[in-house]
């Protein structure tokens, strides 16, 4: 006859000592995760200092806009040309706008068209430089030429031709897919050079003779590999776009009816703030414009040390 064993047998304590020790594990791993998160950010300045930035323009966004209302940034709505006060933080405009409100909605905003146009510049550019590069012949021959004779052309001659066409009738959307029309030349050139790279190396080779094809290869070797240079990709498309959106907003060539920071410097050029000396008009908005270029920067910097082995080592 079987014996019987009972569970305070396997635990005499009766206590549940087991999941307890399990969790004390799971926990002890969380630790170590954290702590090797932490000592990677110190290997790696730039990184955390532009996370940092970024992360404080969108809590100052996300502050804002829960203590201000939307239809203050639009004209009208408060008395023209006030200075900083505690009712209007960053004071007024001519047109009676309240300019705290105006850089509130305006980071999203400029953030939208730079992060649309990024994606679209890298998208494009990966899809390109991949066919370019992996299958070689005409269709590099094709794609390369393009490339070269699109970057041989004035970027801003060909957006404010296209602000131009569509000026009057521009949204924040149509400005990023203008912006985007010419932001995937430089990442397809860039992403080519380095699947040119990436094939030649011995794990690719090893795949294809282990009879993977050439999706497999692009989409569970190449692709994986790249990922954090095409993240450094995106973060350096985006903070260009940005920079070509803010110029054409400054020619009077963007979203006239949005609050963006391109078109509030717009505003305060044609004006005369400068002149008139109504510092609070220009300097907020050209401020957080510096944060932001310079937080993608950093961030940027840091990705790269990520994907480049050259860097990784230096550092």
């Amino acid at each position: 006859m079987s014996t019987l064993i009972k569970p305070t047998e396997l635990d005499p304590t009766g206590s549940g000592a087991q999941p307890r020790l399990r969790a004390a594990r799971h926990q002890s791993t969380r630790r170590e995760q954290l702590g090797d998160l932490l000592r990677f950010l110190r290997r790696n300045p730039n990184l955390t200092w532009g996370i940092l930035l970024l992360a404080a323009l969108a809590i100052f966004a996300v502050y804002g806009a829960l203590t201000t209302n939307p239809a203050h940034a639009r004209p009208l709505s408060a008395p023209p040309l006030l200075p900083p006060s505690a009712d209007y933080p960053f004071g007024t405009d001519r047109l009676g706008r309240n300019l705290y409100a105006t850089i509130v909605a305006g980071i999203p905003l400029t953030f939208q068209i730079g992060l649309i146009a990024g994606l679209i510049g890298v998208g494009i550019g990966t899809i390109l430089g991949f066919f370019s590069a992996y299958y070689g012949g005409w269709v590099d021959t094709i794609i390369s030429g393009i490339v070269d004779v699109g970057l041989t052309i004035p970027g801003l001659m060909v957006l404010i031709i296209l602000g131009i066409s569509f000026s009057g009738r521009l949204t924040v959307g149509a400005m990023a897919l203008i912006v985007g029309v010419i932001a995937w030349l430089h990442p397809t050139r860039v992403i080519r050079s380095q699947v040119l790279t990436m094939k030649e190396r011995p794990y690719v080779e090893v795949a294809r003779l282990s009879g993977m094809g050439s999706w497999e290869i692009i989409f569970l070797e190449l692709i994986p590999n790249l990922l954090p240079f095409l993240a450094a990709s995106l973060v350096s498309a985006v903070s260009s776009a940005v920079l070509a959106s803010i110029g054409l907003e400054a020619l009077g060539l963007g979203p006239i009816d949005s609050p963006t920071l391109g078109m509030t410097i717009y505003w305060a050029i044609l004006d005369g703030a400068v002149i008139n000396r109504w510092w609070w008009w220009w300097l907020p908005p050209i401020v957080v414009i510096s944060l932001l270029f310079l937080g993608l920067f950093l961030l940027s910097m840091g990705l790269d040390e990520i994907a480049n082995p050259r860097v990784r080592e230096r550092v």
